[in-house]
């Protein structure tokens, strides 16, 4: 019970009004008038915790509910918001992803917040100046022997943003402003956790090299507070290439954590290696041992696209440069050299005349 009232926390820390998120602005900015609107959750009787803004709901098998939540516009002109159901997944920063739609989902996912949960009506609604309007949506649990957390958010985001400045040779700067509800459905008994490790091979995590590690969550909880240890040992040595530690880890029910283990500007090498990690929390302890390899392509391919790829080395711009210069004073001085010589000639010539 003590790991199910952190995970609580954790969620509630993650959620309660989750983001304005601001392109080319400051975060006083943000947190300014220039939002512009707001959203309120409409807390129903089957909320599990009654001082949780979002919806912390306790739900049974073949259950149908509404759910809303309304917008409020405190500007004085007409605005637009659009709105929509997310389902909820680990991101490579190690943290539950509210905002941004997952582009796939482990298999141990049997049922998607985005699918057991539907926006009636409209997805983009236009509030009146100074006004508000009510949003709905229906749940419909699925009639199944389910046991666990159902994970996902309400997502929403003014799309009438007003251009706030212009860049020559630019596109003009637009304002983004977006917020989420969290969206928690638990059902019966929530089962313990597990975690299991997957593919294990040399990649790319926002553009930079390393060896990628996937840490599955099957089950239907969240898991919090992950502290991951990680060393990788070259096999055909036994030394260590690389040493990695993460911390406060959440994990987001029966998703995967695609974790990066980057190398920095270090060069991947092609290899037999052996990664030992330890995944742990204050209630539970994984240990996984794996045996991987990257291939002279696999390095060759992601040194190359990496960000961290040196290219032309700066030294050997400078050299470049350098000997550039000289070769172009050397030029000059023949040039001259040539021009005086022809000139004497030139002098000998009519003397001998």
């Amino acid at each position: 019970m003590q790991g199910i009232k952190k995970v609580g926390l954790f969620f509630l820390m993650a959620i309660s009004i989750v983001v304005a998120g601001v392109t080319f602005e400051t975060t006083a900015q943000a947190a300014g008038n220039d939002v512009g609107y707001s959203v309120s959750a409409k807390i129903p009787k089957n909320q599990i915790n009654k001082n949780n803004s979002f919806f912390d709901l306790r739900m049974k098998s073949g259950q149908t509910q509404t759910l809303q939540v309304r917008i409020y516009n405190v500007t004085n002109k007409d605005i637009q918001v659009k709105t929509a159901i997310h389902t909820a997944w680990t991101n490579s920063g190690g943290s539950v992803e509210y905002v941004k739609p997952a582009k796939s989902f482990d298999s141990s996912l049997r049922y998607k917040m985005s699918d057991i949960t539907k926006i009636q009506g409209k997805k983009t609604i236009t509030i009146p100046a100074a006004g508000s309007k009510v949003v709905t949506a229906t749940v419909k649990m699925p009639k199944t022997s389910f046991n666990g957390v159902i994970l996902g958010g309400w997502y929403f985001k003014r799309v009438d943003n007003k251009v706030t400045g212009t860049v020559k040779g630019a596109d003009n700067i637009r304002n983004e402003y977006t917020y989420v509800v969290g969206m928690k459905y638990t059902k019966g008994q929530v089962p313990n956790p597990n975690m299991k490790l997957g593919k294990v091979a040399a990649g790319l995590s926002y553009k930079r090299r390393g060896v990628i590690a996937d840490l599955r969550n099957p089950t239907a909880v969240m898991i919090p507070k992950l502290k991951i240890n990680s060393t990788i040992t070259n096999r055909d040595g036994g030394s260590v290439v690389k040493k990695d530690a993460n911390k406060n880890v959440l994990m987001a029910p029966n998703t995967v954590y695609n974790y990066p283990m980057l190398y920095g500007e270090t060069p991947l090498k092609a290899g037999h290696y052996h990664l030992h990690m330890v995944a742990k929390n204050s209630d539970h302890e994984w240990v996984f041992d794996r045996d991987f390899t990257i291939t002279q392509a696999q390095a060759n391919k992601y040194n190359h696209d990496s960000i961290e790829n040196p290219g032309i080395s700066i030294w050997l711009l400078i050299a470049l440069g350098a000997l550039g210069m000289l070769i172009l004073v050397l030029l000059i001085l023949l040039i001259i050299y040539l021009i005086r010589r022809r000139r004497r000639d030139k002098k000998d010539e009519d003397g001998d005349k």
